[in-house]
């Protein structure tokens, strides 16, 4: 029951992870679904002393490295449920903070997938950087690089939009 719990509790991190990873909150959702299905499926390989979040992290990246090179491989689509929310949506965006979200989430998007990954593990999520690697299954240098040109790219990026 206790493993329950704690994956319980690590869903908001979780589908923040999925949500950074995925660009898209229904394709986030999805994969942060598949993500506990495969952890319930598979809770036996969980070695003890393995830290529950980074296990689901790399679970999730897993799964998104496979969704993507799936949807490479069919070419691009077209994803109409972000307009149908807008469209269905006739109150107030809550203003200037949900403006600057759509903004840095547009930024986001627009960064390589291992940049992005490597953002959203160390400045979204906190990791430090051996974290992130180790999540990421990469040497320490690599996250390091490719968290410095995503923090540049966003910074450019963001000050375009601003």
């Amino acid at each position: 029951m206790a493993f329950e719990q704690d994956l319980v509790a690590l869903l908001p991190r979780l589908r923040r992870f999925a949500r950074g990873l995925a660009g898209h909150h229904a394709d986030a959702d999805d994969l942060c679904q598949a993500a506990v299905e495969r952890a319930l499926v598979a809770r036996q390989q969980l070695q003890p002393g393995t830290r529950l979040d980074s296990w689901m992290y790399r679970i999730t990246r897993n799964l998104w490295i496979d969704r993507h090179r799936a949807n490479a491989r069919r070419g691009p689509t077209a994803n109409i449920d972000d307009d149908a929310v807008q469209i269905a949506d006739d109150g107030h965006r809550r203003m200037e903070a949900q403006l600057e979200l759509g903004d840095i989430d547009r930024a986001m998007a627009r960064l390589p997938p291992e940049q992005r990954e490597a953002v959203v593990l160390v400045l979204v999520e906190g990791y430090s950087y051996r974290e992130a690697a180790d999540i990421a299954s990469v040497p320490v240098g690599t996250l390091t690089s490719r968290l410095g040109r995503g923090r540049e790219a966003l910074a450019n990026m963001l000050g375009e939009a601003a």
